[in-house]
This record gives C-alpha cells, structure tokens and sequence, in this order.
C-alpha cells in the first residue's frame, strides 16, 4: 500500500506564515476557521493506503463547541483542556470521510 503527502514546503511556510497572524488579530476567534483549513489542506494533499479523503467539517460546525471548551478550560484553570483537545480531535476524525 502506498501512502504518501504532497504538500510543499511554500504552502507549509504560508500556513506557518499567516495563522499565527489571524490569530493574533482574532483574539483567538479564528481558531475554528484555522483547524479547518489546515485540517482540510492536510487530507487534500494526503493518500493513505492508496486512499483520499475529504475533511466535511465547516468553522461554523466547530465554533459553538470549540467556544464551550474553551471556556469551561478557564473556568477548570485548563483542567478541561485536555478533554477540550480529545472532543477536538474526535470532532476531525468524525468529519473526515474516505473518498476512493
């Protein structure tokens, strides 16, 4: 089976390059709109034991959620930071779909 990547190393430098700075300027409020265009970039790029996938996930599907973890994350001093990041995760797997 046949797995490989290809995405280049200008647009991994653009990402590196632009997040950061929306972030910045958001307040951190891009943060949904940013875990989907990486996520979605990365399974674009991506074959997998010879299969695509496409990430279906919309920065609108994550806000709500990303927004009640991250608060509940300042009300547990980040004790819930660490389930934040496993529902985060699992929210991208669940939007992920096998395309071939």
């Amino acid at each position: 089976m046949e797995s490989n990547f290809k995405g280049t190393a200008g647009e991994v430098f653009i990402f590196c390059l632009w997040m950061p700075i929306l972030l910045v300027i958001s307040l951190g409020f891009a943060t949904p709109f940013l875990v989907c265009t990486l996520i979605r970039w990365i399974c674009d790029k991506s074959v997998i034991n010879g299969k695509r996938y496409k990430f279906n996930g919309t920065a609108g599907g994550l806000f709500g959620s990303w927004l009640k973890w991250s608060i509940l994350s300042i009300i547990t001093f980040g004790i819930y930071s660490f389930w934040a990041a496993r529902n985060e995760i699992r929210w991208v797997v669940d939007n992920i779909e096998m395309i071939d």
